[in-house]
């Protein structure tokens, strides 16, 4: 429907203008969530370069994440109280600073104090991204394609990191993995400054400092708990201790956020069974994405032979499925409901993950590897794009940088459990069964448990056999890894399956009377303009935020 300015001219243009605004909020989700893979590739060359150990390259990737997960919720806020755009610009412009201060690190301490600092910018970017959207698109129909085209991106991000990574490694040093971040972070502050509208909460109240202390130090304390479960171990003092005081912190957030008359985020929300039951199902699709990441980079690599940019090419299917289901899912929504989609995309992800779980060694890449790969990520398109949508439809217009921080933590602090969980699966099954067959070929106790460290180290080791016995030791690593790798693959498929069941008994159809809004706010107008009573067709409330 056109919409008019109050001279009564048509606003066409202005209408137009938010598929650009759109690709402005896309470029910015791209860039920030690439990082959290593009720099796995640059391990090896980091580690050789800055002498770097095996746990300094492992907080060269979690020193992002831990931030990033932890300050979503308080970036969320910040950008209701302040103006979205505001802090989505502030954030890609440390972005982009900080990620020349990685590429201009001189030991592993500059590099993961510089990650730290990425991670930081990027939970002041991220809930922005979605608030806007969520602002600007006030049609139900047309949030419904928005939403859809985010999550492709945000699903297509996690994906294309590799393939970017091995790219820029086959020319240039791995400071190149940081430095490409700057030109794509100028770009969308142009682009934001020209076309982005601000908005914020006209009614956000008080600062709440306790709250977001809280709220930072439970879900940091959460994620470290989980990045650090399999050095520790599970059962650890360290691990149960970690998690059971970040629970107790969360629970004092929420106590402390029920009692207050404007609270940084509503707790009872989470009462609200399309709010809770469709964070739910983001968490675990994000948990076996990661995971799977986590596993088939290494297969590729350590198993198949690949170099980086090839491992990168070869999950290149993975990003392309999900892109292409994203939008397809929003409009099966629209005609089927919420419920159906997103259960049928779990359990979808779930066959992919048992297809996964059968993979041999040697198995055609265009056989069981695509196939799995390819219901991996059909489901997760199905999946993630109409729960975003029934999350942020659950909310008031005001709170959409809270709600959207809600949705964001839930991926990364799903997708960090499904790295932990499913690698220490990955990591017990490969040691159990490496260190039994090494041993069997004749290898000391101490060189069998060098070799299930990792299998990096397995490989090393099997390289230093005799050569009579060198082919063997090469395939039992090999086959130690693929047994590892059906295991976690077991685990990923078994939690998505119980997710589908739960998205079936919990999530709504629909949202309650969804209507699409009949006329749309001008994206250049401020949220607190929009909500001043100048008629009753600019309410921003719509029958979707129910």
């Amino acid at each position: 429907m056109e919409t008019r300015s109050r001279t009564g001219t048509p606003n066409t243009g202005r209408r137009d203008r938010r598929w650009w605004i759109l690709a402005v909020l896309c470029l910015s989700v791209l860039l920030v969530v690439v990082d959290n893979t593009i720099v796995n590739v640059a391990l090896p060359t980091i580690s050789r370069d800055l002498h770097a150990s095996t746990s300094s390259l492992q907080w060269v990737v979690d020193g992002y994440t831990l931030p990033f997960a932890g300050l979503l919720l308080l970036g969320g806020n910040l950008g209701d109280r302040l103006g979205r755009r505001r802090f989505l610009q502030l954030g890609l412009l440390l972005f982009a600073v900080f990620s020349v201060g990685a590429a201009l690190s001189r030991n592993t301490g500059e590099l993961i104090t510089a990650r730290a600092l990425m991670g930081l910018a990027a939970a002041l970017v991220y809930p922005a991204t979605l608030a806007i959207l969520n602002r600007v698109f006030t049609v139900t129909r047309e949030r419904t394609i928005a939403i859809g085209v985010w999550s492709a991106v945000s699903g297509l991000a996690v994906a294309i990191g590799p393939v970017a990574g091995g790219a820029l490694l086959r020319h240039f040093s791995w400071s190149s993995v940081f430095y490409v971040s700057v030109p794509v972070a100028v770009i969308a502050i142009i682009g934001g400054r020209l076309l982005l509208p601000e908005s914020r909460d006209p009614h956000a109240g008080r600062f709440d400092p306790l709250g977001a202390l809280l709220s930072a130090a439970g879900i940091t304390l959460l994620t470290w708990s989980i990045i650090e479960a399999p050095t520790h171990g599970w059962a650890s003092v360290a691990t149960v201790g970690g998690i059971l005081g970040s629970l107790a912190i969360l629970a004092a957030f929420a106590w402390s956020q029920s009692r207050r008359p404007d609270p940084m985020l509503d707790v009872a929300l989470f009462r609200n069974p399309r709010f809770s039951a469709a964070s739910g199902a983001i968490a675990l699709s994000f948990f076996g994405l990661f995971g799977f990441i986590f596993m088939i980079t290494q297969y590729f690599q350590l198993v198949r032979g690949y170099d980086p940019l090839g491992a990168g090419i070869a999950t290149l299917p993975f990003a392309f499925v999900t892109a292409g289901f994203s939008p397809i899912a929003m409009l099966v929504m629209r005609r089927i409901g919420t419920k159906l989609v997103v259960a049928a995309g779990l359990a979808t992800m779930s066959a992919g993950f048992v297809v996964a779980a059968n993979t041999t060694v040697d198995a055609s890449y265009w056989g069981t590897i695509i196939v799995a790969m390819t219901l991996m990520a059909a489901g997760l398109g199905l999946t993630t794009g109409p729960a975003t949508e029934a999350i942020m439809g659950a909310l008031p217009p005001g709170k959409a940088g809270a709600g959207s921080a809600v949705n964001d933590t839930t991926r990364e602090v799903g997708g960090t459990l499904g790295v932990a969980i499913v690698g220490s699966v990955l990591n017990s099954g490969y040691g159990s069964h490496v260190f039994s067959s090494l041993t069997s070929l004749g290898a000391s106790a101490a060189v069998g448990h060098l070799a299930g460290q990792s299998v990096v180290a397995g490989v090393t080791v099997a390289a230093r056999f005799p050569a009579p016995l060198r082919d063997a030791a090469e395939s039992a690593v090999r086959t130690a890894f693929m047994t590892g790798l059906h295991r976690g693959s077991v685990v990923a498929a078994g939690t998505s399956l119980a997710a589908a069941l739960v998205a079936l008994v919990f999530l709504p159809a629909r949202a309650a009377a969804a209507k699409d809004v009949v006329t749309v706010i001008d994206p250049a107008r401020s949220e607190t303009e929009a909500a001043a009573p100048h008629s009753a067709t600019n309410s921003p409330m719509t029958s979707s935020n129910v």
